[in-house]
Formats: structure tokens, C-alpha cells, sequence
């Protein structure tokens, strides 16, 4: 599956819509992002089963501010809604795999129950 380019209008509903999304924030004008996106699209066509997004932050800036993107490229993950990985930088194609792996693998149960006690314990 090709990536899809995701605006401020499509995301939202991406994430509640599929199991499993990727998503790399980028701009046209950033070496790193340039070099890591051959690496995203090579992974999208490895794993038809996941949703690999791609985010200009120039022409979603908003997107990108309510994301917190400090920094670009930055590769978001989300498993049935939940952010569960975000990590700046371009990856190589290895350490990609490894995080398409570590997602596809997390036990989402356990994943909600965490996110529920530290939302309990800071309250």
C-alpha cells in the first residue's frame, strides 16, 4: 500500500478508522525527511497491513502544533487510536521494521491499562 498524505481534515479519522497507523511528519525542504522517505514508502509496500501517513508540517502547520513536532522527520505510531511510539529522526530501514514489529505485537489490553493508572495516579 502506497502512503497517504494526511491533512488536518483526514487524520483524526485515519487513526479511529484503521488498526495500526503510521505516521512520518515531514517538510520539502529537510535533507533527513528526503532521505527517510524512501525507507517509510519501501515499508508501506512490506506492510500492506498498516497505514503509512505522511504529514507536511508546512502545509499542516496546525497538525503539526497540536502534535508537539519539535522536530522533523518525527515518526508517529498509533495502535487502535493510542499513540504508542514517537521518536524524531530519520530510521533506518531495519530499526523500522523493529517498530512496525513492536506494534503489531503490543497487547493493546495491557497498553489501556497502563495509560489508565498513570491517569489515575497524577489525578
Amino acid at each position: 500500500m502506497a502512503t497517504q498524505q494526511l491533512t488536518e481534515s483526514t487524520f483524526e479519522q485515519t487513526i479511529k478508522d484503521n488498526d495500526i497507523v503510521l505516521v512520518d511528519f515531514w517538510a520539502d525542504w529537510c535533507g533527513p525527511c528526503k532521505m527517510f522517505a524512501p525507507v517509510f514508502e519501501a515499508s508501506s509496500d512490506e506492510h500492506p497491513d498498516v497505514v503509512h501517513g505522511k504529514i507536511d508540517t508546512e502545509a499542516e502547520r496546525g497538525l503539526a502544533a497540536a502534535a508537539n513536532i519539535t522536530s522533523i522527520p518525527t515518526l508517529m505510531a498509533f495502535r487502535e487510536g493510542v499513540l504508542v511510539f514517537s521518536q524524531p529522526g530519520a530510521l533506518p530501514a531495519p530499526q523500522l521494521a523493529k517498530v512496525v514489529d513492536a506494534v503489531k505485537e503490543l497487547d493493546m489490553d495491557d497498553v489501556r491499562q497502563q495509560i489508565a493508572e498513570a491517569d489515575a495516579a497524577s489525578s
